[in-house]
């Protein structure tokens, strides 16, 4: 099974695969993260709110 990465700075998971897409630097992610958040309406999220997430997508809760 192929693991996602999280974003050390916007906490964003994504596939390699999805990082190289978007060329995306590939040291700017850690496979170290804890937690899930699935953000569907960012706009009405109580929770995106306190994360700063403009976005929908997933996130993680903790990352090192």
């Amino acid at each position: 099974m192929v693991k996602k990465l999280a974003s050390k700075s916007t906490k964003e998971l994504l596939f390699e695969t999805e990082i190289k897409e978007k060329n995306l630097r590939r040291d700017d992610f850690t496979g170290t993260w804890q937690g899930r958040l699935h953000i569907l309406h960012p706009d009405k999220s109580k929770i995106a709110a306190q994360l700063a997430v403009k976005k929908e997508g997933e996130y993680a809760i903790k990352v090192r």
